[in-house]
């Protein structure tokens, strides 16, 4: 994964990015709730299915061997946690967290085969883990919905051991202007017409595109995880740049 801090955008990115999420948190948290039930399949069907291979682009990122212990922050309905408790096996260890009670009422349900797994209801900024407790941690497009970017990269590597790996996979826009411009405009009105159609919550699907809006560039969220203390940023595209994967290391002691 080549570090791509120099390479040129091919559009305008915001001389200031946004910081974190103005939504309060409790609307962000009553929103999700209210979209546990549909929510896999609406990023189905938004994605037309493609999902699903970014999120095992993201657990490949995370350099999980058998026996590893890693923790899935913003986790949902825990579909990339599940995929990193296959990865780390019965002896290893995953936790799940969201601040989201809907969704991790729905990933336990789903996923409680999975003896390996935990999920518990906890906020992003303030995880209830020690220092250095896994090998990696993973946050799957739930960065957006943060109140602070910097502090959620800066919470999961206090998490992580050092040496170990933080992953992030994020929307982003298309490098190329007049794409990213056509991508943005479709998002905005096919988000909130297929929550209406299949979850019945056009409303909470408008605030989808809007957490876009001012978002950090893939090279601008490469700073804030640099800002955070992480070192060998790396990222790259997926899918002509509607996604961005983001990996960094926790850096050795002394």
């Amino acid at each position: 994964m080549p570090d791509q801090r120099r390479r040129p955008t091919g559009r305008s990115s915001p001389a200031v990015a946004k910081l974190g999420n103005p939504v309060p948190e409790p609307a962000v948290t009553a929103m999700f709730d209210a979209i546990a039930p549909a929510y896999d399949r609406m990023n189905s069907l938004m994605t037309l299915g493609r999902d699903a291979g970014w999120r095992r682009a993201a657990r490949d990122a995370t350099g999980l061997r058998t026996g590893d212990a890693a923790i899935d922050v913003a986790c949902g309905t825990g579909k990339l946690a599940a995929l990193l408790a296959e990865t780390v096996g019965p002896f290893g260890r995953v936790e799940a967290v969201d601040l989201s009670e809907g969704m991790i009422a729905r990933g336990r349900r789903v996923y409680r085969d999975l003896v390996q797994l935990h999920f518990r209801v906890a906020n992003a900024l303030a995880l209830p883990y020690a220092d250095g407790e896994f090998d990696a941690a993973t946050i799957a497009f739930g960065l957006r919905n943060l109140a602070d970017y910097e502090a959620g990269f800066r919470e999961m590597a206090r998490v992580v051991r050092p040496g170990g790996t933080v992953v992030c996979l994020e929307l982003s826009l298309p490098r190329w202007r007049t794409y990213a411009r056509f991508y943005h405009a479709l998002f905005r009105r096919v988000a909130p017409l297929a929550g209406a159609i299949v979850a019945r919550q056009g409303g909470a699907y408008r605030y989808l595109p809007d957490s876009l809006d001012a978002f950090p560039s893939a090279e601008q969220l490469a700073a804030t995880m640099r800002a955070a203390g992480l070192v060998d940023v790396a990222y790259r595209r997926l899918t002509t740049g509607v996604v961005a994967l983001h990996r960094g290391r926790v850096p050795l002691r002394g």
